[in-house]
């Protein structure tokens, strides 16, 4: 890598956008990043691998608000070692327990799609009646049974 990148370079490198970097800078989740004599933003090794533990967050639905808390303290240095632990384990709880849900609701789909699958197979091997599969053949209406609508309006009119 690189021993500096821009925000496009980084952006490119972390799927990121360069105003979600400017955001996550704004925002207290980023340490101002140095800048180069134009004032061009330049990331270093240690902001690339902060910003991939960024990305690890998200990726487990931590929210900003607790992101931002963590970033904080993390810029306090050492001493916040304990605090910034017990909030990893507690996230790491929740982490933990939205895959249980997840694995649950996923093992419901699997037995609704066997179920389906089940009444599909049992379809294709139900015996077929004489008319089906054979052409359509125009009956006499006057042949048929009334239908809902027409029985109802026999009923009213007392046909």
């Amino acid at each position: 890598m690189a021993s500096h990148l821009t925000i496009a370079e980084v952006a490119e490198r972390t799927g990121l956008t360069a105003h979600t970097l400017r955001y996550y800078e704004r925002a207290a989740l980023i340490a101002p990043v140095a800048r180069a004599p134009g004032g061009q933003r330049r990331y270093a090794a240690s902001d690339m691998e902060w910003i991939g533990f960024l990305l690890r967050l998200r990726e487990t639905h931590m929210p900003i608000g607790q992101m931002q808390v963590f970033a904080r303290l993390r810029s306090e240095g050492n001493t916040t070692a304990a605090e910034r632990r017990s909030m990893l384990e507690q996230h790491l709880a929740q982490v933990l327990a939205s895959i249980t849900a997840m694995q649950h609701a996923a093992e419901a789909l699997q037995a609704k799609i066997g179920h389906y699958q089940d009444l599909e197979a049992s379809l294709c091997r139900a015996p077929t009646s004489p008319h089906q599969g054979s052409p359509h053949v125009p009956r006499n209406p006057s042949t048929l049974p009334p239908g809902p609508r027409q029985a109802a309006r026999n009923r009213r009119t007392g046909r």
